[in-house]
């Protein structure tokens, strides 16, 4: 049956990816590995697009925007039932209220209550609700207006960084995830200049460590509040450097990070989530405590990963919001496995100056490593991102 049809009798509803970009992609292709009819909203020049496996939205193709006219777009489409998947926070937000909304009994999801969503994605709200529950987290403090910023005590502070409330509308729009401040006064006029671009940040204590101090911990908790597979992944290198996003990263035993799973599973117990989520910890050079530093409520850039790990995330939530029983993933995942994301990878290791004997050890990790985005049975994405690549660099030399 064509997606654009309606539902035919005992047939499965289809899934909408609602996002595009790498996320998307890997999430539509998670969909794909379980045998589940997906389609993606995302515009139509998009990485997702690219795939093979693309299919635009039922009827009138919806590129994915949130705005006022989505309910109505929604209902429009010729499909009896679907179930959504969000791959951004905004996303994710908006289903949240859509699943009370009157078009609930036809489209349905995995998701948190908005209360719960807005806890774990606005950075002040998480800061506040992770110090009342007792998790190890960095010093945090909320800055509603300038005068906030005399009570942070610089001087017996370690780094500090300005980090957004809303971090994927801040990543989107600057194309970082944080920024340095050495010191109050640039701190002070850094604050000014993003306050005047309508950002709410927060300060917060940088975690001394190197990026392979960052592991994460990625899985699913359904509407029993039953945690149906984790993998835990250390992150080994990143681009950019600082506040960028993992170029290279490996699975590793849960057990390598020590209380962090079971800290998070107390945050998400204590907020009755569900839904897919991701969260990142930052092992404390200091003391080797993991200190949590954020938790996605969406799909991930890495989440094909997860799946080639055997923890299908998005085939679970795909379970989980028809009222499907969620199988568990099978037994322990796999310790070792790497995936690289091979131009920023290589962005980053040229960036600093490699001896022959991690050169080797690179070069060993890029051929036994998974790579992100690029698929042989998929190899379209991949190679628009290749080919952006050498018309970025001939046109840097150029």
């Amino acid at each position: 049956m064509n997606p654009g049809s309606a539902n035919d009798a005992g047939k499965m509803p289809v899934a909408i990816v609602v996002g595009g970009e790498q996320t998307g992609l890997g999430t539509l292709r998670s969909l794909k590995a379980a045998g589940i009819e997906a389609c993606v909203a995302c515009p139509a020049d998009d990485l997702a697009a690219r795939s093979r496996w693309f299919r635009p939205t039922p009827g009138i193709p919806w590129d994915g925007a949130i705005d006022a006219d989505t309910v109505q777009r929604l209902d429009a489409m010729p499909v009896d039932s679907a179930v959504l998947i969000p791959c951004g926070d905004k996303a994710a937000l908006w289903l949240s209220g859509l699943m009370d909304s009157k078009l609930a009994g036809r489209f349905k999801a995995s998701i948190s209550s908005r209360e719960t969503l807005e806890i774990l994605q606005d950075k002040q709200k998480f800061g506040a609700f992770i110090a009342g529950i007792g998790i190890p987290h960095p010093r945090t403090y909320t800055i509603c207006s300038e005068s906030d910023i005399a009570s942070i005590p610089f001087d017996t502070l370690g780094r500090m960084f300005l980090k957004p409330a809303d971090s994927q509308s801040f990543s989107s729009s600057l194309g970082v995830k944080g920024v340095w401040a050495h010191g109050r006064d640039e701190f002070i006029s850094t604050w000014r200049r993003l306050d005047a671009l309508g950002f709410k940040v927060i300060a917060q204590e940088y975690v001394p460590g190197s990026a392979a101090d960052h592991y994460f911990i990625d899985g699913f908790r359904d509407r029993h509040g039953d945690i149906r597979g984790m993998l835990a992944r250390r992150r080994w290198r990143i681009h950019p450097p600082d506040f960028g996003n993992s170029s290279y990263c490996e699975s590793v035993p849960l057990a390598e990070t020590g209380h962090a799973a079971a800290h998070l599973a107390t945050l998400l117990s204590a907020l009755e989530y569900r839904g897919i989520f991701s969260a990142e910890f930052k092992r404390d050079e200091r003391d080797g405590e993991f200190r949590i530093l954020e938790v996605n409520t969406r799909a991930w850039w890495y989440v094909e990963f997860a799946t080639a790990c055997g923890v299908n995330v998005c085939a679970m939530a795909y379970d989980d919001a028809l009222g499907r029983a969620v199988s568990p993933s099978a037994g322990t995942c796999p310790a070792g496995k790497g995936c690289v994301n091979l131009p920023a990878d290589i962005r980053c290791v040229t960036s600093q100056r490699q001896t022959f004997k991690s050169w080797l050890r690179i070069l060993r990790q890029w051929l036994s490593g998974r790579l992100h985005v690029f698929a042989w049975s998929d190899p379209r994405p991949g190679l628009s991102v290749l080919m952006t690549v050498v018309r970025n660099t001939i046109a840097r030399r150029t």
